[in-house]
């Protein structure tokens, strides 16, 4: 049997006023207590990264170390719960963008998607990789509004103005800026928050803050007693999410998604 090894990233501060978060931090805890009560990874091999320790830098650093060395049979798992955003690109034709997620220094640094798509291209064969966003990817996520609600409900999207940057024109007709890449192809299986044309949201569950994905995918995998396939979780959680206005989304190759989470 390979080695498990987890990175878990969580990150509510950010340096813009009014765009705080309150349950990544939460989130990347939970993942990885989860990871070392019920899936046998062990305590040393699970790294947390919490607010200022999320640097881009750091980020991209534990995360190779994550990869680093890996061989068939490993198991790897990479949460990442934070704001989400965009780079807009609008001198062509089309109005494109590139995703991204913010690290805790996101007035200086971003972390673009192609830079993990990078890292992981190189994954040997027989590794086992698992990532889990629950953040906004999302180049049509421009005008959300903060509601009063009474789970303290937010998006977690920060708008790329804040950062003196461009915001797309017309979000709804925005493209990706990278090319496709086919399912069957990724070394990885991908489960995130919501499709690019919705939010992920951050808000209070029994007076504790989560992600709204993560949440429900604890809930999920806990009433399942911790057996059920990457499949199973997705469909069940994209019931179990309905009082949210997000679809969880799932990628991969067929035969990943039909393993045994974690496993």
């Amino acid at each position: 049997m390979g080695r498990k090894r987890a990175l878990c990233v969580g990150i509510n501060d950010y340096p813009y006023k009014g765009n705080d978060l309150s349950g990544c931090v939460n989130d990347a805890r939970a993942w990885a207590a989860l990871l070392a009560d019920h899936y046998d990874f062990s305590k040393g091999d699970v790294k947390l990264l919490l607010n200022a320790q999320a640097t881009k830098r750091a980020t991209l650093r534990a995360l190779k170390a994550l990869l680093a060395g890996a061989t068939a049979g490993d198991v790897l798992v990479f949460t990442n719960s934070s704001h989400g955003s965009y780079v807009a690109d609008t001198d062509g034709d089309e109005e494109k963008y590139d995703e991204v997620l913010c690290p805790y220094d996101i007035d200086a640094n971003d972390i673009v998607d192609d830079e993990l798509r990078e890292l992981i291209a190189g994954l040997p064969k027989g590794v086992r990789l698992t990532v889990i966003l629950d953040n906004c990817f999302s180049g049509t996520a421009t005008r959300a509004l903060d509601r009063a609600t009474p789970d303290n409900r937010r998006v977690r999207f920060l708008n790329p103005r804040l950062r003196g940057l461009p915001e797309l024109d017309n979000p709804w007709a925005a493209r990706p800026t990278r090319p496709d890449y086919p399912e069957a192809k990724m070394k990885e299986v991908v489960l995130s928050g919501c499709n690019d044309r919705q939010y992920s949201y951050d808000a209070e569950f029994d007076g504790i803050p989560h992600g709204a994905m993560t949440y429900y995918a604890l809930k999920t995998i806990e009433r399942a007693k911790y057996q059920l396939t990457y499949d199973e979780l997705h469909r069940r959680l994209r019931r179990a999410i309905r009082d949210y206005p997000q679809s969880p989304q799932l990628e991969g190759a067929a035969a990943k998604t039909r393993r045994q989470i974690f496993a």
